[in-house]
């Protein structure tokens, strides 16, 4: 039997627009309309249900719109059509209303049908509503382009499949949030398996591997064994693939927030050491003049810092302190003349003027005090001899503090030790020397900040990054469950930014990005929100800034972040504002329930309503990656390639289905670093 579209349409009629806004549209239905399973759809489904889609038949096409609210209000006996009604009798009489929010306008070229988000014209009142087919639903929920990426299917809309575009869901950032048990941590490794999946099988036609590049930063240690031999895992203490973050990678606000240095007299000091590290100008060389060459370098520097700040002639006693390093620099350019052959008067015009210099503050009174002709003078005196053994205004310093070249712990102490003496600070920098000490003498710190030379800066960005076409596997997990409190912070800060600077200075290097996802799973301990204090910033705040810096300005480089966290409400609101899609598992907190309401529009919020009952494995995926904000029951895993975050079986092992054995001994060696073999 041929039904006419009219007919058809007509058959899938639940009610009519009642009220119109820009953000809600009020729906009364009829009475006639389904109640519990609507079976004229195609295929039964539950109807009337909270968050599922209706159609609203306009002239340009069906306005689709999400259910927000169901409700019963009491009116009047209806008038119907065929009945007489003679007002004998007014009961109350219970009337079904929704509430639903406008998404976009589903069109139809006469074979297929094409959703679009955002909506130009709104219904009148009047205009009929509609269930949608099968065939409608999977249009809505599978629109977009670029769906290169199955993540799961969609409960609510006749389980259509929910596909992904990568570029969207990584290029723009993404935050996974959600309660203990969720399926928060699945989610992650399974966006990440998935992906990899859809990459291998578009490119195994040309006999090639996928050239992707995905950086757990893993806290827990739960990502160890979830993506099989795809994964490079770098953890504390193994032997075959070591944690490694030398402390010559850490700049100076990392160096500053660790050993907490004071703004005023110690960060000072330890910027300068760690120029001089970052240059060598703390080795000898066998070559004389390079030696002299480097030792006027400090000097110059040293003179003109003195010169900025106004110490030669401020007060007392700063004078005094300009005068005592010029008698330093005075012995130690005499022992540099004494090693030259006889006949080199290179540095006899400096010796004359450092001489004069203290001539002219001799005596039982003397006043230290220069003026600004005085200091000049000396500073191109030194600027003459530093030119005459190949010295240029460039080899001043050239690298940064931060520049990440190769030092030696011990050196860079008893730099900075002898620069403290020279400045006359030692007593404003014992508490970071020790502090230094410390932590260069704990092993438990020295296995993976250790200035290991065996590793170079190539080398690490090879392992950690990956190889050129991503030969060495395209997932590197970086197992942070066994760092240091001390140091966990710093090394999660460090492995992120050099992330950053390395993707920054490929840009620079190709003109071109180089896509690489950054995942930092339990974010709400290392991306927490802090209280704005540019004097005192600790480690936490420096780990946070610098992920706040990848959400701003990673996206220009190719560098996309995954942020998965039980505790929305302790994340920075920089790095979340940066989020651009969102998939939300189910939170039960009110506070977090607020921020994340907050994050989304007004329209949308009746969905979010859903969020403290959503089942585990199931989401909420809104935001840039989906057309539309919709309810997905994400892919299955396999438990090889789950994440090792099961909840504990406290029956089975006290009932003795599982088995569990105790070593304390071996435990306690591992801790404390005793070989099982040594007899004590």
């Amino acid at each position: 039997m041929n039904i006419s579209p009219i007919e058809h349409s007509a058959s899938l009629r639940i009610g009519s627009v009642e009220f119109v806004s820009p953000d809600e549209i009020k729906v009364g239905l009829d009475l006639d309309a389904p109640d519990g399973i609507a079976a004229n759809a195609g295929t039964p489904r539950a109807f009337p249900r909270i968050n599922s889609y209706v159609l609203i038949a306009t002239e340009s096409g069906f306005i689709v719109s999400q259910v927000e609210w169901i409700a019963v209000e009491k009116s009047p006996f209806p008038k119907r059509k065929g009945f007489q009604d003679y007002g004998l009798i007014d009961l109350p009489f219970p009337l079904r209303k929704m509430k639903v929010s406008p998404l976009g306008l589903l069109k139809s070229d006469g074979k297929n049908f094409k959703f679009r988000r955002g909506v130009q014209a709104f219904p009148s009142v009047g205009e009929p509503v509609l269930i949608p087919t099968d065939t409608q639903l999977r249009a809505i929920v599978e629109s977009g382009d670029n769906r290169r990426v199955k993540i799961g299917t969609s409960p609510i809309a006749a389980n259509a499949d929910v596909c992904i575009d990568p570029d969207r869901l990584f290029g723009r950032h993404l935050a996974i949030l959600g309660n203990t048990g969720s399926g928060k941590s699945c989610s992650v490794a399974g966006l990440i398996q998935w992906s990899l999946e859809s990459a291998k099988a578009k490119v195994e036609q040309d006999n090639q591997k996928p050239n992707a590049r995905f950086i757990v930063l893993d806290p827990n240690g739960e990502y160890s064994k979830a993506f099989g031999d795809q994964a490079r895992v770098f953890k504390v203490g193994d032997e075959v693939t070591p944690l490694q973050v030398p402390l010559w990678f850490w700049n100076s606000a990392e160096w500053i927030s660790f050993t907490q240095a004071s703004p005023k007299a110690q960060a000072p000091l330890l910027k300068r050491a760690l120029r001089a590290m970052r240059n060598e100008q703390f080795e000898l060389s066998e070559e004389i003049d390079i030696s002299v060459r480097k030792f006027l370098s400090t000097i110059l520097i040293s003179s003109k810092h003195e010169r900025s700040t106004g110490a030669p002639w401020g007060s007392f006693p700063k004078p005094k302190g300009f005068y005592e390093k010029i008698c330093k620099w005075t012995t130690s350019v005499e022992s540099l003349k004494g090693l030259l052959e006889g006949t080199d008067t290179r540095l006899d015009d400096l010796l004359t003027t450092l001489d004069n210099y203290q001539q002219a503050r001799s005596g039982r009174h003397p006043t230290y005090e220069s003026d600004l002709n005085e200091v000049n003078q000396l500073i191109d005196s030194i600027t003459t001899a530093f030119n005459e053994f190949g010295g240029s205004e460039k080899d001043l310093l050239p690298k940064s503090e931060d520049t990440p070249c190769i030092f030696d712990g011990d050196v860079f102490v008893s730099y900075l030790e002898s620069l403290a003496q020279e400045t006359g600070n030692e007593q404003f920098v014992e508490f970071l020397l020790t502090r230094i000490r410390t932590m260069l003498a704990d092993t438990r710190m020295s296995e993976i900040i250790g200035d290991n030379e065996s590793i170079s800066l190539a080398d690490w960005l090879n392992t950690y990054i990956g190889e050129d076409n991503a030969q060495n596997g395209c997932v590197t997990v970086i197992d942070l469950s066994l760092v240091p409190a001390d140091i966990t912070h710093i090394i999660t800060a460090v492995i992120a930014r050099m992330t950053f600077e390395a993707l920054q200075r490929y840009r620079k290097v190709n003109n071109e990005t180089l896509p690489t996802v950054l995942v930092m799973e339990e974010a709400h301990t290392f991306v927490k929100r802090y209280k704005e204090d540019t004097e005192n910033q600790n480690a936490a705040t420096v780990c946070c800034q610098v992920f706040e810096k990848v959400a701003r300005e990673g996206r220009k480089f190719g560098l996309g972040l995954v942020l998965s966290s039980q505790r929305p409400s302790e994340l920075s609101p920089t790095v979340l504002s940066q989020c651009n899609s969102f998939l939300l598992h189910r939170i039960s907190n009110d506070r977090d329930q607020e921020l994340v309401h907050r994050l989304v529009p007004d329209n949308l919020r009746g969905l979010l309503r859903e969020l403290p009952s959503l089942p585990s494995q199931q989401a909420i995926l809104l935001g840039w990656a989906s057309e539309l904000p919709i309810v997905v029951k994400m892919n299955d895993l396999d438990k090889h390639q789950r994440p090792h975050s099961d909840d504990p079986d406290y029956w089975d092992v006290w009932s003795r289905l599982k088995d569990r054995s105790i070593d304390w001994a071996g435990i306690a060696n591992d801790w404390q670093h005793v070989d099982d073999d040594w007899d004590s």
